[in-house]
């Protein structure tokens, strides 16, 4: 289990505010941003893509995940997630992220109060749908 110093969370956090900048919500006006930890100390980011078909909109946590993996990584420590009221992630992102760790550190924070809550993704998403709920073929 690693939890990230309080240096690095505020790095991740700074990231993700700034990631939250070019999100894309002309609907819904609800800003989002996400920056991930990859052990190492690389930080990548993503912001949430809203659609006016709703169901089509990808939250900030997807987008960074699917650019880390992108770029080859599979390992992720931390998520920063940078919005107003500092929300948690959403069902799908939980399932999401923990296809590559179910122990990573969740960082919300809320941008205009600068409040910041940590949890384990762990603690967000329990008894958690994973390859060992698939049967075996």
């Amino acid at each position: 289990m690693i939890e990230l110093k309080t240096r690095e969370i505020d790095q991740l956090i700074r990231a993700a505010s700034e990631a939250r900048d070019q999100a894309y919500a002309p609907h819904s006006h609800f800003y989002v941003g996400a920056s991930l930890w990859i052990p190492g100390g690389e930080i990548v980011v993503g912001c949430n893509v809203e659609n006016a078909s709703y169901s089509l909109s990808i939250c900030a946590e997807r987008v960074a995940t699917a650019t880390a993996v992108t770029k080859g990584y599979r390992e992720f420590h931390a998520i920063a997630i940078a919005s107003v009221g500092g929300v948690s992630p959403c069902g799908a992102c939980r399932q999401f992220l923990s296809e590559f760790s179910n122990d990573m550190q969740i960082i919300m924070t809320d941008v205009l109060t600068g409040a910041r809550q940590i949890r384990r993704l762990s603690q967000l998403l329990p008894d958690a749908f994973d390859a060992s709920s698939l049967p075996v073929t």
